[in-house]
């Protein structure tokens, strides 16, 4: 079995223009001094990474992995979360997701796909360059708008959608495996890989490409009501990235899970700071520890209530206490006779 990394933290939520969250020296400072190890990098965020230099540049990924070090941090992955969003967009969001591309291929799809598709070959060789072994993104959907059928959906969309899909990704997850680098989808509401059974759709059309891999948040799967402990006995082979973040689910006479287009603190289902929601976190680290998941637990912060600042500052230490350091030996090793074959068949009457 082998012990989980962490506490890591993702920035993303935290990167803003006022000091100290405003470059990566700052930022780390900061993360260090609230107890993090490791920091997972949103390569979009030009404040903090440089995508496109580190993938060309062995001396920028140095540099910055040996400005980490000198803090105590390490870098637990690449985030590429708004570049994959783009990989796949339903026209329907065309606007809304222009702004997560640069100004010169907005209103324009296309370019805008060929610009995420360069991002992530950059995170592929990138991730290679800083020594990483799994990166952080979404899947992008064309057949989200569609997930509740009515009117019902002609036949074959969904199919489609998810060749389509597969098609994207397909080359994609070539350059990460030229790079020994696994892919790790966030399973996400929004996302076309929302649950066990799309993602399932998804890793058949690219043909089990070993790539293919999941970034498992048990927050996502509260909301939905699908059972995150035995998400991980079916999928534990492919998880690769773990953000830890926390969430309730208290429905009531007047909206459940689809939260009647409210704003988020008056959900029914709401992403909560550590140890303020209804997730079931010793079990979950306790599966991770027995099926030998091999990165770190990252904290990732979203809370409708709670301060972000003091929810880093709650999370590494519970991110701490949760951490599984696994056994070298069963715990009844004291009491074993060592193996005797013949006392064996004498145990059992044979012979």
């Amino acid at each position: 079995m082998k012990t989980i990394q962490g506490p890591g933290i993702f920035l993303a939520q935290f990167a803003g223009d006022a000091a100290p969250f405003n470059s990566l020296p700052a930022i780390a400072d900061w993360a260090a001094g609230l107890g993090y190890k490791g920091v997972q990098i949103p390569s979009w965020d030009a404040r903090l990474f440089d995508l496109a230099l580190a993938a060309e540049s062995q001396t920028y990924c140095d540099e910055v992995k040996g400005l980490l070090a000198d803090k105590g941090l390490a870098i637990t992955e690449l985030s590429t979360h708004l570049q994959g969003q783009l990989v796949a967009v339903h026209p329907a969001y065309d606007a809304q997701f222009d702004g997560f591309a640069p100004a010169a291929v907005h209103g324009n799809p296309t370019a805008r796909q060929e610009w995420a598709v360069q991002q992530m070959k950059h995170a592929a060789v990138a991730s290679r360059r800083l020594g990483l072994t799994a990166h952080a993104t979404f899947s992008g959907a064309f057949a989200w708008p569609y997930f509740y059928p009515w009117p019902a959906r002609p036949a074959g969309l969904v199919e489609d959608a998810f060749a389509e899909l597969a098609r994207r990704w397909k080359p994609i997850l070539d350059a990460f495996d030229e790079n020994g680098v696994d892919v790790a989808y966030e399973i996400h509401p929004g996302e076309d890989l929302h649950d066990g059974v799309t993602f399932e759709m998804f890793l058949d059309r690219v043909g089990h490409h070993p790539r293919a891999n999941i970034l498992y948040d048990p927050s996502h799967f509260v909301l939905q009501q699908l059972d995150y402990l035995a998400f991980i006995d079916l999928y534990h082979e492919r998880i690769r990235c773990f953000h830890v973040k926390d969430a309730e689910f208290r429905p009531n006479g007047r909206s459940g899970v689809y939260g009647g287009y409210q704003a988020w603190v008056d959900r029914p289902g709401r992403f909560r700071s550590l140890g303020d929601g209804q997730v079931d976190f010793p079990a979950i680290f306790s599966k991770m520890a027995a099926n030998d998941f091999p990165g770190w637990a990252v904290l990732e912060w979203e809370c409708a209530l709670k301060h972000p600042e003091q929810g880093a500052a709650e999370g590494a230490p519970f991110i701490r206490k949760h951490i599984i350091e696994v056994t070298p030996h069963a715990f009844d090793d004291f009491a074993a006779g060592g193996a005797d074959r013949a006392l064996n068949k004498r145990l059992m009457g044979i012979g």
